[in-house]
């Protein structure tokens, strides 16, 4: 076996450790002592990775390449519901992914903060196109625009997820806490493209 085919597999054995460590306990729940500790060298980690927080990045952009991948190949068209329900069976079937998407989200690490908004970009920009597209087949108020209703989307994205990023979310695992989320989230844009009060 070549060295480069070698230095691939070490590189794919700690990542796979490095999801499942840091998908448990999450960033400030993992140690490079605990990866090493799962199968692998102190000098093996120091060869393909610079330090835990490249790794942790390596593996968030895991998780957001391989959702966009699942969300890219569903049927999503306008359906907003639907959208939210692929985003929900993808993180229930991919634990490990599932708390490194809420933790980005919700929770990132300060220091790696900006890191993980570039990482994040490609996400953002489908969640956009996804929504644009749901604005596209509706008729908007009068006097609403397109530009009014997509900053609306981004204020309350933000707002949204700042509750979630509050002490409520320390109260309940991680499992529910991602349950709420996508289930408020689902209630949330169906108010903002709906409303909520029956006019005439």
């Amino acid at each position: 076996m070549k060295k480069e085919q070698k230095t691939a597999i070490t590189k794919e054995k700690i990542i796979k450790i490095a999801l499942d460590e840091f998908g448990e306990n999450g960033y400030s729940g993992t140690t490079l002592n605990t990866i090493c500790k799962a199968g692998v060298s102190k000098g093996l980690f120091y060869h393909n990775f610079a330090s835990k927080d490249d790794l942790y990045l390596e593996c968030v952009k895991r998780c957001f390449d391989s959702l966009i991948d699942f969300i890219e190949k569903q049927d999503i068209g306008t359906d907003s519901q639907k959208y939210l329900a692929v985003r929900l069976e993808f993180l229930r079937d991919n634990k490990n992914y599932a708390r490194l998407f809420f933790e980005s989200l919700m929770q990132p690490p300060r220091s790696l903060e900006s890191s993980i908004n570039e990482i994040k970009k490609e996400f953002d920009s489908l969640n956009k196109n996804i929504y644009m597209n749901i604005l596209n087949s509706v008729k908007l108020r009068n006097g609403i625009t397109y530009e009014n209703a997509m900053n609306y989307f981004t204020l309350m994205q933000t707002m949204f997820n700042g509750y979630f990023s509050s002490p409520i979310s320390n109260e309940i695992s991680i499992a529910e806490c991602i349950d709420l989320h996508e289930e408020y989230l689902s209630k949330i844009i169906d108010f903002m493209i709906f409303g909520i009060a029956e006019r005439g």
